[in-house]
């Protein structure tokens, strides 16, 4: 029998429902439904494809032993609410959608959880403000990098004044040819789901940046163009494809961009049960192509981005986004009054299928080069050593969903929980190159959103 006490607490629940049920609502399903169970308590899913639902609860079955969670197609929602009575939604869905559930859920009287990038253009986070203070509910965005403990300790140095105040910071992010090309092949394609790019995934970089130096962007100019993906490019180079998807086309057997849903390509995450059952059996009734050739067409999102910007603090900041280069990871440099800090790290890189924690994990903890080094000024530059923390995305993710689903989580010094405030913040810089890329001229911040 159990204890008693465990009894009560759990009738104490907190209540969650989860709406998008793609790859990336996995590792909310398992927190959950798992390490959190005694805690937390998922009571619904809702999404466009009954076929993706029932995956899900499949898993639930099998892997937790948990009966299986009422589902709701995308426009029964306001029911989903109404029956199961969820304290908390977590949204992660298409992009172009979270602001959507965010609003519906708080007028409905729950707060809200959603993933990066909390929106995709300065309207719909207007919007999502006007929500908030017109509800008082809560929203808080799940930017996981921030968790991670290089990217802490990197703020550690940085509070701490090794190298006085900060007056410029340098970063490059490179996406290699299989996650850079994901985006290729996905909605993420199309920037009227993702805001491109600078929104969705730069949204993560960003996020960093805000954080590390604790200021705000105020001006920014940017450059960005589709280089190398979509089919006039491939032409341009004298390539021709005969195919739109990948999936049940032969010809492109031999293609190193191919992605085949009905079978995994060797790497610890890319399951293809995951493919098959989120993806390639859902397309009935999702109608959404998980793998489209990158050098087809729709493509409206950039491949090559640079962005200039100004932060309220004066700081500089020098950053760009490249999503085909034969290897993944990053350099960010920041240079004060006092001396100079040095990230750098290449590691792998990975395709969000279905995978289990574990097995993300796995294929992200690979890190095959890793520095971290001061360069005091008239100093002796020395290294940084980072103790690497198990878990998704650097370690940060099993350290976020412990401030998210623990009752009582452990005191963060680093004041890594991100408001809608910073989910704002993080999205206003791309929002901002955005307009600059069309216009080609630097755009005032407060134009598009006046954050406190």
């Amino acid at each position: 029998m159990r204890p008693a006490r465990t009894i009560a607490a759990m009738a104490q629940r907190t209540r969650y429902a989860i709406v998008g049920t793609g790859g990336r609502c996995r590792m909310y399903i398992s927190a959950i439904c798992a390490r959190y169970r005694e805690h937390a308590q998922l009571v619904g899913l809702c999404d466009i494809s009954p076929t993706r639902m029932n995956w899900h609860n499949a898993r639930i079955v099998e892997d937790f032993g948990i009966d299986p969670i009422p589902t709701y197609t995308a426009d029964q929602f306001d029911r989903m609410i109404t029956r199961q009575k969820p304290d908390t939604v977590i949204v992660t869905t298409v992009d172009q959608f979270h602001h959507q559930y965010i609003i519906r859920a708080m007028e409905l009287g729950c707060d809200a959880i959603t993933e990066k990038p909390m929106t995709t253009d300065a309207g719909r986070a207007r919007a999502i403000f006007d929500a908030i203070a017109r509800t008082g509910r809560k929203l808080r965005v799940a930017h996981n990098y921030r968790y991670g403990a290089t990217n802490t300790k990197v703020h550690e140095i940085l509070a701490s004044g090794a190298i006085g105040q900060v007056l410029h910071v340098d970063f490059q992010w490179l996406l290699d040819t299989d996650h850079g090309a994901d985006y290729f092949r996905r909605w993420h394609r199309e920037k009227v789901n993702s805001g491109g790019l600078l929104v969705h995934k730069a949204s993560h970089h960003f996020d960093l940046v805000n954080w590390w130096i604790g200021s705000f962007p105020q001006r920014v100019f940017a450059l960005g163009e589709l280089k190398f993906y979509g089919r006039k490019n491939a032409e341009a180079r004298g390539e021709k494809y005969s195919y739109d998807r990948y999936t049940g086309h032969p010809e492109a057997r031999n293609d190193p961009f191919a992605l085949f849903l009905d079978a995994a390509r060797g790497t610890p995450n890319e399951t293809k049960d995951g493919l098959l059952g989120l993806y390639l059996n859902a397309e009935k009734d999702s109608g959404y192509i998980r793998d489209r050739n990158v050098f087809g067409e729709p493509i409206t999102a950039e491949d090559t981005m640079c962005v200039l910007a100004r932060y309220r603090s004066g700081v500089f900041l020098n950053y760009s986004l490249i999503a085909y280069s034969p290897w993944e990871g990053l350099r960010v440099s920041f240079t004060g009054t006092k001396g100079r800090l040095e990230l750098f790290d290449r590691h792998a890189s990975h395709i969000i299928a279905g995978q289990t924690d574990e097995q993300l994990a796995q294929q992200q903890n690979r890190f095959q080069e890793h520095s971290l080094r001061v360069f005091p000024l008239f100093g002796v530059p020395y290294d940084v050593p980072v103790q690497q923390v198990k878990g998704g995305h650097g370690g940060g993710d099993p350290v976020m969903l412990d401030q998210i689903f623990l009752p009582d989580p452990p005191s963060d010094p680093h004041g890594r929980a991100a408001t809608h405030i910073d989910g704002a913040a993080a999205v206003l810089m791309g929002f901002a190159a955005n307009q600059s890329i069309a216009t080609g001229q630097p755009v005032d911040c407060d134009s598009l959103l006046k954050l406190p």
